[in-house]
Protein backbone atom coordinates (compact mmCIF):
# COMPACT_ATOMS: atom_id res chain seq x y z
CA UNK A 1 0.00 0.00 0.00
CA UNK A 2 3.58 2.09 0.50
CA UNK A 3 4.11 2.03 -2.84
CA UNK A 4 0.69 2.46 -4.24
CA UNK A 5 0.34 5.54 -2.18
CA UNK A 6 3.72 6.84 -3.62
CA UNK A 7 2.55 5.75 -7.25
CA UNK A 8 -0.53 8.02 -6.94
CA UNK A 9 1.35 10.79 -5.66
CA UNK A 10 3.21 11.10 -8.35
CA UNK A 11 0.64 11.33 -10.29
CA UNK A 12 -1.38 13.64 -8.63
CA UNK A 13 1.03 16.17 -9.91
CA UNK A 14 -0.63 15.24 -13.48
CA UNK A 15 -1.06 19.82 -13.55
CA UNK A 16 1.68 20.95 -12.36
CA UNK A 17 3.92 22.86 -14.71
CA UNK A 18 7.60 21.61 -15.41
CA UNK A 19 9.53 22.71 -12.70
CA UNK A 20 12.10 25.56 -14.15
CA UNK A 21 14.98 24.22 -11.62
CA UNK A 22 14.84 20.98 -12.79
CA UNK A 23 13.05 20.93 -16.10
CA UNK A 24 11.08 18.30 -15.61
CA UNK A 25 7.84 17.48 -17.51
CA UNK A 26 4.65 17.00 -15.41
CA UNK A 27 3.31 12.97 -15.00
CA UNK A 28 0.76 12.63 -17.71
CA UNK A 29 -3.26 12.04 -16.65
CA UNK A 30 -3.09 8.34 -18.08
CA UNK A 31 -0.68 7.47 -16.14
CA UNK A 32 -2.40 6.73 -12.55
CA UNK A 33 -4.93 5.37 -14.67
CA UNK A 34 -3.06 3.05 -16.60
CA UNK A 35 -1.04 1.72 -13.15
CA UNK A 36 -4.28 -0.22 -12.05
CA UNK A 37 -3.67 -2.57 -15.15
CA UNK A 38 -6.43 -4.70 -13.21
CA UNK A 39 -8.50 -1.85 -11.75
CA UNK A 40 -9.08 -0.91 -8.68
CA UNK A 41 -10.59 -4.22 -7.48
CA UNK A 42 -7.70 -6.22 -9.30
CA UNK A 43 -4.62 -4.80 -8.98
CA UNK A 44 -1.42 -5.57 -7.00
CA UNK A 45 1.45 -2.96 -6.00
CA UNK A 46 3.36 -6.38 -5.47
CA UNK A 47 6.97 -6.47 -7.37
CA UNK A 48 8.57 -8.95 -5.98
CA UNK A 49 8.87 -12.94 -7.32
CA UNK A 50 5.30 -13.46 -5.44
CA UNK A 51 3.54 -10.59 -7.62
CA UNK A 52 1.81 -13.06 -9.87
CA UNK A 53 0.41 -14.85 -6.37
CA UNK A 54 -1.62 -11.99 -4.67
CA UNK A 55 -5.17 -11.94 -3.60
CA UNK A 56 -6.89 -8.84 -5.50
CA UNK A 57 -8.55 -6.03 -3.33
CA UNK A 58 -11.95 -7.78 -4.16
CA UNK A 59 -11.00 -11.21 -2.44
CA UNK A 60 -9.90 -9.20 0.79
CA UNK A 61 -12.95 -7.03 0.41
CA UNK A 62 -15.28 -10.25 0.29
CA UNK A 63 -13.54 -11.23 3.17
CA UNK A 64 -12.65 -14.56 1.14
CA UNK A 65 -8.88 -14.77 2.18
CA UNK A 66 -8.73 -17.70 4.06
CA UNK A 67 -10.94 -19.67 0.75
CA UNK A 68 -8.40 -18.30 -1.34
CA UNK A 69 -5.45 -19.29 0.60
CA UNK A 70 -6.96 -23.21 1.01
CA UNK A 71 -7.31 -22.70 -3.02
CA UNK A 72 -3.72 -21.68 -3.20
CA UNK A 73 -2.44 -24.81 -1.41
CA UNK A 74 -4.68 -27.06 -3.18
CA UNK A 75 -3.19 -25.27 -6.66
CA UNK A 76 0.49 -25.71 -4.84
CA UNK A 77 1.10 -29.66 -3.54
CA UNK A 78 0.84 -32.45 -5.71
CA UNK A 79 -2.20 -35.09 -5.94
CA UNK A 80 -1.03 -39.00 -5.64
CA UNK A 81 -3.34 -42.06 -5.69
CA UNK A 82 -3.39 -42.34 -1.76
CA UNK A 83 -2.26 -39.27 -0.15
CA UNK A 84 -4.86 -37.09 1.63
CA UNK A 85 -6.45 -34.72 1.39
CA UNK A 86 -4.54 -34.56 -2.18
CA UNK A 87 -5.98 -37.97 -2.91
CA UNK A 88 -7.57 -39.22 -6.59
CA UNK A 89 -3.87 -38.94 -9.45
CA UNK A 90 -4.99 -41.13 -11.64
CA UNK A 91 -5.13 -43.63 -13.34
CA UNK A 92 -4.10 -41.50 -15.89
CA UNK A 93 -2.38 -38.35 -15.63
CA UNK A 94 -0.72 -35.31 -17.25
CA UNK A 95 0.85 -33.80 -14.25
CA UNK A 96 0.88 -34.41 -10.35
CA UNK A 97 0.11 -30.58 -9.66
CA UNK A 98 -0.83 -27.36 -11.39
CA UNK A 99 2.39 -25.59 -10.33
CA UNK A 100 4.57 -28.40 -12.27
CA UNK A 101 2.67 -26.08 -14.94
CA UNK A 102 2.78 -23.15 -14.07
CA UNK A 103 5.84 -21.84 -12.21
CA UNK A 104 5.46 -18.80 -10.54
CA UNK A 105 1.77 -18.91 -11.43
CA UNK A 106 2.95 -17.64 -14.85
CA UNK A 107 3.79 -18.99 -18.40
CA UNK A 108 5.50 -22.32 -18.86
CA UNK A 109 8.78 -22.23 -19.78
CA UNK A 110 10.47 -23.77 -22.76
CA UNK A 111 12.50 -26.94 -22.30
CA UNK A 112 14.35 -29.16 -24.57
CA UNK A 113 12.24 -32.56 -23.32
CA UNK A 114 8.99 -33.59 -22.24
CA UNK A 115 8.92 -34.63 -18.79
CA UNK A 116 6.05 -34.52 -16.57
CA UNK A 117 7.94 -33.90 -13.72
CA UNK A 118 10.16 -31.22 -14.52
CA UNK A 119 9.53 -28.04 -12.94
CA UNK A 120 8.02 -25.45 -14.64
CA UNK A 121 7.40 -27.61 -17.67
CA UNK A 122 4.35 -26.00 -19.05
CA UNK A 123 4.36 -28.39 -22.61
CA UNK A 124 0.73 -30.07 -23.55
CA UNK A 125 0.65 -31.59 -26.83
CA UNK A 126 -1.27 -31.49 -29.32
CA UNK A 127 -1.85 -34.22 -31.88
CA UNK A 128 -4.25 -34.48 -34.74
CA UNK A 129 -4.94 -36.08 -38.14
CA UNK A 130 -2.97 -34.25 -40.48
CA UNK A 131 -5.26 -34.82 -43.17
CA UNK A 132 -8.40 -33.15 -41.44
CA UNK A 133 -6.72 -31.55 -38.71
CA UNK A 134 -8.90 -32.94 -35.99
CA UNK A 135 -8.04 -34.60 -32.87
CA UNK A 136 -7.57 -38.11 -32.76
CA UNK A 137 -10.16 -40.18 -31.17
CA UNK A 138 -8.39 -42.94 -29.58
CA UNK A 139 -6.51 -40.19 -27.35
CA UNK A 140 -7.64 -37.28 -25.58
CA UNK A 141 -7.35 -33.44 -26.74
CA UNK A 142 -4.27 -33.12 -23.86
CA UNK A 143 -2.63 -36.72 -24.18
CA UNK A 144 -1.51 -38.08 -21.13
CA UNK A 145 1.62 -39.60 -20.50
CA UNK A 146 1.96 -41.37 -16.69
CA UNK A 147 -0.12 -43.70 -15.72
CA UNK A 148 -0.45 -45.84 -11.98
CA UNK A 149 0.46 -49.39 -12.29
CA UNK A 150 -0.90 -51.56 -13.45
CA UNK A 151 -2.23 -49.10 -16.05
CA UNK A 152 0.19 -47.83 -19.15
CA UNK A 153 0.55 -44.15 -20.31
CA UNK A 154 -1.07 -43.73 -23.98
CA UNK A 155 1.98 -42.43 -24.65
CA UNK A 156 5.40 -43.00 -23.45
CA UNK A 157 6.91 -39.73 -22.54
CA UNK A 158 10.65 -41.13 -22.94
CA UNK A 159 10.34 -41.26 -26.97
CA UNK A 160 8.88 -37.75 -27.28
CA UNK A 161 11.63 -35.64 -28.77
CA UNK A 162 11.36 -32.24 -28.90
CA UNK A 163 13.92 -30.60 -30.90
CA UNK A 164 15.22 -26.94 -31.39
CA UNK A 165 15.40 -25.94 -34.79
CA UNK A 166 17.38 -22.43 -35.66
CA UNK A 167 15.11 -20.34 -38.17
CA UNK A 168 16.15 -17.45 -40.54
CA UNK A 169 13.45 -14.62 -41.86
CA UNK A 170 13.38 -13.02 -44.87
CA UNK A 171 15.76 -9.93 -43.46
CA UNK A 172 18.17 -12.64 -42.51
CA UNK A 173 17.20 -12.34 -39.10
CA UNK A 174 18.96 -8.47 -39.30
CA UNK A 175 17.40 -4.53 -38.57
CA UNK A 176 18.05 -2.10 -40.93
CA UNK A 177 20.51 -0.93 -38.59
CA UNK A 178 22.80 -3.79 -38.29
CA UNK A 179 21.52 -5.40 -34.90
CA UNK A 180 20.60 -9.07 -35.27
CA UNK A 181 17.82 -11.37 -33.71
CA UNK A 182 17.90 -14.99 -33.23
CA UNK A 183 14.47 -17.38 -33.82
CA UNK A 184 13.94 -20.59 -32.95
CA UNK A 185 11.09 -23.30 -33.13
CA UNK A 186 10.24 -26.53 -32.13
CA UNK A 187 10.10 -30.27 -33.85
CA UNK A 188 8.54 -32.43 -32.13
CA UNK A 189 9.10 -36.00 -32.90
CA UNK A 190 6.89 -39.25 -31.45
CA UNK A 191 7.48 -42.48 -33.28
CA UNK A 192 4.97 -45.56 -33.21
CA UNK A 193 6.08 -47.75 -31.00
CA UNK A 194 5.04 -44.97 -28.13
CA UNK A 195 1.33 -45.46 -28.89
CA UNK A 196 -0.29 -47.67 -26.62
CA UNK A 197 -3.41 -47.42 -28.27
CA UNK A 198 -4.13 -47.49 -31.95
CA UNK A 199 -4.00 -43.52 -33.65
CA UNK A 200 -7.74 -43.59 -34.50
CA UNK A 201 -9.07 -40.98 -36.10
CA UNK A 202 -12.62 -39.89 -37.82
CA UNK A 203 -12.84 -39.55 -41.49
CA UNK A 204 -15.97 -38.78 -43.22
CA UNK A 205 -17.71 -40.95 -40.31
CA UNK A 206 -15.99 -43.86 -40.35
CA UNK A 207 -12.60 -44.43 -37.87
CA UNK A 208 -9.16 -44.99 -39.82
CA UNK A 209 -6.08 -46.04 -38.14
CA UNK A 210 -3.69 -43.98 -38.68
CA UNK A 211 0.56 -43.92 -39.50
CA UNK A 212 2.82 -42.22 -37.00
CA UNK A 213 3.54 -40.16 -40.16
CA UNK A 214 0.12 -39.20 -40.73
CA UNK A 215 -0.51 -37.64 -37.07
CA UNK A 216 0.45 -33.80 -36.83
CA UNK A 217 2.16 -32.74 -33.58
CA UNK A 218 2.55 -29.24 -31.40
CA UNK A 219 3.33 -27.88 -28.72
CA UNK A 220 1.18 -25.60 -26.62
CA UNK A 221 2.69 -23.85 -23.34
CA UNK A 222 0.25 -23.02 -20.24
CA UNK A 223 -0.40 -19.62 -19.75
CA UNK A 224 -0.22 -17.12 -17.37
CA UNK A 225 -3.26 -17.63 -14.77
CA UNK A 226 -3.48 -14.02 -12.92
CA UNK A 227 -5.98 -11.45 -13.70
CA UNK A 228 -8.21 -14.53 -15.07
CA UNK A 229 -11.23 -13.35 -12.97
CA UNK A 230 -11.34 -10.28 -14.55
CA UNK A 231 -11.09 -11.25 -18.07
CA UNK A 232 -14.34 -13.28 -17.28
CA UNK A 233 -15.76 -9.70 -16.12
CA UNK A 234 -15.57 -8.49 -19.35
CA UNK A 235 -19.69 -8.67 -20.52
CA UNK A 236 -20.13 -10.73 -23.32
CA UNK A 237 -21.78 -7.98 -25.51
CA UNK A 238 -18.26 -6.03 -25.08
CA UNK A 239 -16.75 -9.10 -27.00
CA UNK A 240 -19.34 -9.10 -29.60
CA UNK A 241 -18.95 -5.43 -30.17
CA UNK A 242 -14.97 -5.85 -30.51
CA UNK A 243 -15.75 -8.63 -33.33
CA UNK A 244 -18.36 -6.66 -35.40
CA UNK A 245 -15.58 -3.81 -35.22
CA UNK A 246 -12.75 -5.71 -36.81
CA UNK A 247 -15.53 -7.64 -38.74
CA UNK A 248 -16.40 -4.09 -40.77
CA UNK A 249 -12.29 -2.97 -41.04
CA UNK A 250 -12.08 -6.99 -42.54
CA UNK A 251 -14.77 -6.08 -45.38
CA UNK A 252 -13.67 -2.42 -45.86
CA UNK A 253 -9.74 -3.51 -46.39
CA UNK A 254 -10.17 -6.95 -47.99
CA UNK A 255 -8.04 -8.45 -45.21
CA UNK A 256 -9.13 -11.79 -43.24
CA UNK A 257 -9.02 -10.58 -39.88
CA UNK A 258 -11.86 -12.46 -38.30
CA UNK A 259 -12.47 -16.28 -37.57
CA UNK A 260 -15.31 -16.53 -39.03
CA UNK A 261 -16.20 -19.51 -37.18
CA UNK A 262 -16.38 -17.88 -34.18
CA UNK A 263 -18.50 -14.73 -36.13
CA UNK A 264 -19.69 -13.67 -39.09
CA UNK A 265 -22.14 -11.10 -40.50
CA UNK A 266 -22.79 -9.31 -36.94
CA UNK A 267 -23.44 -12.75 -35.12
CA UNK A 268 -21.85 -15.28 -33.24
CA UNK A 269 -21.22 -18.33 -34.98
CA UNK A 270 -20.10 -21.37 -32.36
CA UNK A 271 -20.41 -20.76 -28.85
CA UNK A 272 -19.41 -21.99 -25.84
CA UNK A 273 -21.79 -24.31 -24.25
CA UNK A 274 -21.68 -27.69 -21.73
CA UNK A 275 -24.61 -29.64 -22.38
CA UNK A 276 -23.16 -32.78 -20.28
CA UNK A 277 -23.17 -30.70 -16.66
CA UNK A 278 -25.37 -27.18 -17.68
CA UNK A 279 -28.50 -26.39 -19.93
CA UNK A 280 -26.21 -25.66 -23.16
CA UNK A 281 -26.20 -21.87 -22.35
CA UNK A 282 -24.15 -20.56 -24.71
CA UNK A 283 -21.08 -17.91 -24.19
CA UNK A 284 -18.19 -16.04 -26.35
CA UNK A 285 -15.21 -18.36 -26.44
CA UNK A 286 -12.73 -16.00 -24.43
CA UNK A 287 -9.65 -18.72 -22.70
CA UNK A 288 -7.42 -20.50 -24.33
CA UNK A 289 -5.05 -19.89 -27.32
CA UNK A 290 -7.48 -22.41 -29.57
CA UNK A 291 -10.50 -20.22 -27.70
CA UNK A 292 -12.04 -23.73 -26.55
CA UNK A 293 -13.43 -22.34 -23.57
CA UNK A 294 -15.65 -19.68 -22.25
CA UNK A 295 -16.74 -18.40 -19.08
CA UNK A 296 -13.95 -19.25 -16.15
CA UNK A 297 -16.44 -21.08 -14.00
CA UNK A 298 -16.21 -23.57 -16.77
CA UNK A 299 -12.76 -22.70 -18.23
CA UNK A 300 -9.39 -23.48 -18.56
CA UNK A 301 -8.75 -23.83 -14.92
CA UNK A 302 -11.79 -25.50 -13.64
CA UNK A 303 -11.12 -28.15 -16.62
CA UNK A 304 -7.55 -28.40 -15.52
CA UNK A 305 -7.68 -29.52 -12.18
CA UNK A 306 -10.21 -32.34 -13.39
CA UNK A 307 -8.18 -33.53 -16.66
CA UNK A 308 -4.26 -32.90 -15.85
CA UNK A 309 -4.71 -34.77 -12.56
CA UNK A 310 -7.92 -36.84 -13.40
CA UNK A 311 -9.24 -36.33 -9.67
CA UNK A 312 -12.98 -36.56 -9.62
CA UNK A 313 -15.47 -33.89 -7.96
CA UNK A 314 -19.16 -34.14 -7.80
CA UNK A 315 -19.82 -32.54 -11.18
CA UNK A 316 -17.23 -34.73 -13.26
CA UNK A 317 -17.49 -38.29 -11.91
CA UNK A 318 -16.08 -39.62 -14.10
CA UNK A 319 -12.15 -39.53 -15.80
CA UNK A 320 -10.60 -37.91 -18.75
CA UNK A 321 -10.18 -40.85 -20.86
CA UNK A 322 -11.41 -42.41 -24.27
CA UNK A 323 -12.85 -45.57 -24.74
CA UNK A 324 -10.26 -46.96 -27.29
CA UNK A 325 -7.84 -46.71 -23.97
CA UNK A 326 -10.66 -48.52 -22.37
CA UNK A 327 -10.61 -51.04 -24.33
CA UNK A 328 -7.12 -51.91 -25.28
CA UNK A 329 -5.94 -51.54 -21.41
CA UNK A 330 -8.62 -54.46 -20.78
CA UNK A 331 -7.18 -56.28 -23.25
CA UNK A 332 -3.71 -55.83 -21.75
CA UNK A 333 -2.11 -59.40 -19.56
CA UNK A 334 -0.22 -56.88 -17.62
CA UNK A 335 -3.45 -54.46 -16.48
CA UNK A 336 -6.00 -57.57 -15.91
CA UNK A 337 -2.98 -59.37 -14.08
CA UNK A 338 -2.86 -56.19 -11.67
CA UNK A 339 -6.23 -55.04 -11.64
CA UNK A 340 -8.18 -56.11 -8.54
CA UNK A 341 -5.43 -55.10 -6.94
CA UNK A 342 -5.63 -52.08 -7.63
CA UNK A 343 -8.97 -51.70 -6.74
CA UNK A 344 -8.32 -53.24 -3.35
CA UNK A 345 -5.55 -50.76 -2.81
CA UNK A 346 -7.48 -47.91 -4.07
CA UNK A 347 -11.00 -48.55 -3.94
CA UNK A 348 -11.62 -51.40 -1.25
CA UNK A 349 -15.45 -50.11 -0.74
CA UNK A 350 -16.15 -50.71 -4.22
CA UNK A 351 -14.70 -53.95 -4.46
CA UNK A 352 -17.87 -55.79 -5.28
CA UNK A 353 -18.96 -53.43 -8.47
CA UNK A 354 -15.76 -53.70 -10.00
CA UNK A 355 -14.71 -57.55 -9.04
CA UNK A 356 -17.24 -59.43 -11.35
CA UNK A 357 -14.93 -62.20 -12.10
CA UNK A 358 -15.11 -61.01 -15.43
CA UNK A 359 -11.53 -58.96 -15.23
CA UNK A 360 -11.40 -57.58 -18.71
CA UNK A 361 -15.27 -56.53 -18.62
CA UNK A 362 -14.60 -54.90 -15.18
CA UNK A 363 -11.45 -52.82 -16.48
CA UNK A 364 -13.81 -51.27 -18.71
CA UNK A 365 -16.56 -50.19 -16.73
CA UNK A 366 -13.97 -49.09 -13.86
CA UNK A 367 -12.70 -47.11 -16.54
CA UNK A 368 -15.77 -45.37 -18.44
CA UNK A 369 -17.59 -45.47 -15.17
CA UNK A 370 -19.44 -41.99 -14.90
CA UNK A 371 -20.06 -43.12 -11.12
CA UNK A 372 -16.44 -42.73 -9.68
CA UNK A 373 -16.16 -42.09 -6.50
CA UNK A 374 -15.80 -37.79 -5.69
CA UNK A 375 -12.09 -36.96 -4.76
CA UNK A 376 -12.67 -33.48 -4.68
CA UNK A 377 -14.80 -31.68 -2.52
CA UNK A 378 -17.16 -29.06 -3.30
CA UNK A 379 -15.57 -26.96 -0.56
CA UNK A 380 -12.39 -27.63 -1.70
CA UNK A 381 -13.53 -27.47 -5.15
CA UNK A 382 -15.03 -23.64 -4.54
CA UNK A 383 -12.42 -22.68 -2.92
CA UNK A 384 -9.98 -23.25 -5.81
CA UNK A 385 -11.97 -21.19 -7.61
CA UNK A 386 -12.07 -18.11 -5.17
CA UNK A 387 -8.19 -18.79 -5.75
CA UNK A 388 -8.62 -18.87 -9.57
CA UNK A 389 -11.13 -16.03 -9.78
CA UNK A 390 -9.15 -13.93 -7.15
CA UNK A 391 -5.93 -13.55 -8.53
CA UNK A 392 -4.57 -10.20 -9.02
CA UNK A 393 -2.84 -8.51 -11.98
CA UNK A 394 0.76 -6.42 -11.00
CA UNK A 395 0.19 -3.11 -11.33
CA UNK A 396 2.03 -1.68 -14.78
CA UNK A 397 5.50 -0.20 -13.82
CA UNK A 398 7.30 3.31 -13.92
CA UNK A 399 4.65 4.56 -17.19
CA UNK A 400 5.73 8.23 -16.09
CA UNK A 401 9.74 7.11 -17.19
CA UNK A 402 10.00 8.94 -20.61
CA UNK A 403 12.11 5.95 -22.66
CA UNK A 404 8.18 3.92 -21.52
CA UNK A 405 6.28 6.75 -22.18
CA UNK A 406 8.11 7.10 -25.52
CA UNK A 407 7.49 3.34 -25.98
CA UNK A 408 3.96 3.41 -25.50
CA UNK A 409 3.14 6.12 -28.41
CA UNK A 410 5.66 4.02 -30.67
CA UNK A 411 3.11 0.96 -29.69
CA UNK A 412 -0.02 2.54 -30.80
CA UNK A 413 1.06 4.48 -33.92
CA UNK A 414 2.29 1.45 -35.81
CA UNK A 415 -0.44 -0.65 -35.01
CA UNK A 416 0.40 -3.04 -32.33
CA UNK A 417 -2.46 -1.82 -30.52
CA UNK A 418 -4.83 -3.23 -32.71
CA UNK A 419 -4.62 -6.61 -31.68
CA UNK A 420 -3.22 -6.05 -28.44
CA UNK A 421 -6.28 -3.68 -27.20
CA UNK A 422 -5.00 -1.81 -24.01
CA UNK A 423 -8.09 -1.82 -22.10
CA UNK A 424 -11.89 -3.17 -21.44
CA UNK A 425 -14.38 -2.10 -18.72
CA UNK A 426 -15.51 -4.94 -17.21
CA UNK A 427 -19.64 -5.08 -16.38
CA UNK A 428 -21.89 -5.57 -13.79
CA UNK A 429 -20.05 -9.30 -13.49
CA UNK A 430 -22.79 -11.28 -12.31
CA UNK A 431 -20.96 -14.12 -13.55
CA UNK A 432 -22.27 -16.55 -15.17
CA UNK A 433 -21.39 -20.77 -14.70
CA UNK A 434 -22.23 -23.30 -18.01
CA UNK A 435 -21.66 -26.40 -15.68
CA UNK A 436 -24.51 -24.95 -13.38
CA UNK A 437 -21.81 -25.79 -10.15
CA UNK A 438 -21.95 -22.15 -9.18
CA UNK A 439 -24.67 -19.79 -7.90
CA UNK A 440 -23.37 -16.28 -8.73
CA UNK A 441 -22.31 -15.19 -4.95
CA UNK A 442 -19.68 -17.51 -4.15
CA UNK A 443 -16.85 -15.91 -5.67
CA UNK A 444 -15.12 -12.42 -6.11
CA UNK A 445 -16.63 -10.02 -8.52
CA UNK A 446 -14.79 -7.21 -10.48
CA UNK A 447 -17.88 -4.39 -11.05
CA UNK A 448 -17.12 -1.59 -13.57
CA UNK A 449 -13.80 -2.02 -13.59
CA UNK A 450 -11.02 -0.41 -16.69
CA UNK A 451 -8.75 -3.01 -16.73
CA UNK A 452 -5.23 -3.09 -19.26
CA UNK A 453 -4.92 -6.57 -20.21
CA UNK A 454 -3.38 -5.50 -23.92
CA UNK A 455 -5.70 -7.95 -25.80
CA UNK A 456 -8.72 -8.17 -28.07
CA UNK A 457 -9.77 -11.48 -26.80
CA UNK A 458 -9.95 -12.80 -30.24
CA UNK A 459 -8.01 -15.19 -32.61
CA UNK A 460 -5.85 -13.71 -35.33
CA UNK A 461 -2.68 -15.40 -37.53
CA UNK A 462 0.91 -15.01 -37.66
CA UNK A 463 1.75 -18.21 -39.86
CA UNK A 464 4.78 -19.17 -38.17
CA UNK A 465 7.23 -21.89 -39.16
CA UNK A 466 5.34 -24.93 -37.29
CA UNK A 467 2.80 -22.82 -36.24
CA UNK A 468 -0.35 -23.58 -33.83
CA UNK A 469 -2.76 -25.98 -34.59
CA UNK A 470 -5.43 -24.36 -37.32
CA UNK A 471 -3.18 -21.31 -37.22
CA UNK A 472 -5.87 -19.28 -35.47
CA UNK A 473 -4.75 -18.33 -32.31
CA UNK A 474 -5.75 -15.98 -29.22
CA UNK A 475 -4.00 -12.34 -28.66
CA UNK A 476 -1.96 -13.18 -25.41
CA UNK A 477 -2.64 -10.64 -22.68
CA UNK A 478 0.88 -8.71 -22.21
CA UNK A 479 -0.33 -7.13 -18.74
CA UNK A 480 2.43 -8.49 -16.24
CA UNK A 481 4.43 -10.66 -18.52
CA UNK A 482 7.24 -8.01 -17.99
CA UNK A 483 7.62 -9.59 -14.46
CA UNK A 484 7.86 -13.38 -16.03
CA UNK A 485 11.80 -13.38 -14.83
CA UNK A 486 11.40 -12.01 -11.78
CA UNK A 487 8.19 -14.36 -10.71
CA UNK A 488 8.49 -17.34 -13.01
CA UNK A 489 12.41 -17.74 -13.61
CA UNK A 490 12.05 -16.72 -17.43
CA UNK A 491 10.98 -15.28 -20.04
CA UNK A 492 9.59 -17.21 -23.31
CA UNK A 493 6.69 -16.09 -24.89
CA UNK A 494 3.87 -17.13 -27.00
CA UNK A 495 2.15 -20.39 -27.54
CA UNK A 496 5.38 -22.97 -27.36
CA UNK A 497 7.77 -20.37 -25.78
CA UNK A 498 9.85 -20.01 -28.75
CA UNK A 499 10.01 -16.97 -28.28
CA UNK A 500 13.03 -16.19 -25.70
CA UNK A 501 12.68 -12.17 -25.09
CA UNK A 502 10.13 -9.56 -26.78
CA UNK A 503 12.36 -8.86 -29.49
CA UNK A 504 11.95 -12.79 -30.84
CA UNK A 505 8.56 -12.25 -30.23
CA UNK A 506 7.56 -9.38 -31.93
CA UNK A 507 9.77 -10.89 -35.07
CA UNK A 508 7.86 -13.84 -35.23
CA UNK A 509 4.74 -11.70 -35.68
CA UNK A 510 6.91 -10.87 -39.31
CA UNK A 511 5.32 -13.45 -42.00
CA UNK A 512 4.32 -12.05 -45.40
CA UNK A 513 0.92 -13.34 -44.38
CA UNK A 514 0.65 -12.02 -41.12
CA UNK A 515 -2.20 -10.08 -39.74
CA UNK A 516 0.82 -8.32 -37.72
CA UNK A 517 3.33 -7.65 -40.90
CA UNK A 518 2.49 -4.00 -41.34
CA UNK A 519 3.14 -3.57 -37.39
CA UNK A 520 6.23 -5.89 -38.07
CA UNK A 521 7.70 -3.79 -41.22
CA UNK A 522 7.26 -0.74 -39.20
CA UNK A 523 8.89 -1.85 -36.00
CA UNK A 524 11.92 -2.76 -38.32
CA UNK A 525 12.38 0.80 -39.33
CA UNK A 526 12.66 2.07 -35.71
CA UNK A 527 15.64 3.12 -33.91
CA UNK A 528 17.81 0.66 -31.76
CA UNK A 529 16.46 3.29 -29.13
CA UNK A 530 13.00 3.33 -30.40
CA UNK A 531 12.95 -0.41 -30.56
CA UNK A 532 14.58 -0.38 -27.34
CA UNK A 533 11.45 2.04 -26.06
CA UNK A 534 8.87 -0.14 -27.48
CA UNK A 535 10.30 -3.35 -25.43
CA UNK A 536 10.86 -1.20 -22.05
CA UNK A 537 7.11 -0.24 -22.94
CA UNK A 538 5.70 -3.89 -22.78
CA UNK A 539 7.92 -5.15 -20.12
CA UNK A 540 6.32 -2.31 -18.14
CA UNK A 541 2.82 -2.76 -18.30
Amino acid sequence: MLIAAAVLSAAACTDDPASPETGQQPVPDWVETETYAGGRLGTTFNVSASAFEDPTPAVENAGMVRQFKHGEMIFEHNYGPTSEPFDGLGPLYLRTSCLMCHPGYGHGKRTESYRYDEMGNGYLLVLYDKQTDAYLTSLTGMPQTRAIEPFKAPLDEEKIQINWLRYQDEWGNRFPDGETYDLIYPEVVIPEDAYYVPIQASRNGQTVTLTADEVGIRLESTIGIYGSGLLDAIPDDSLKVQYARLEKIEKETGRDLVNDAFFKDGEWGKQYSNTVQGNGEKHPYRFTYALSRGALQDGPGANAIWNITNVTRSDRRYHYMTAAYATTASQDPDVRDGFYHFIDTYFPEYRDRWNTGDVGKDIFNFLMSQELPVEMSDEEYTDLMIWHRGLAVPAARNLSDPQIQTGREIFREIGCATCHRPSWKTGPDNYNDPNRFFKGNELPRYPEQTIWPYSDMMQHRLYMKNDIRGDWCRTTPLWGRGLSLVCSGHQDRLHDCRARNVIEAIMWHGAAESDARASVEAFRELSSEERDAVVAFINAI
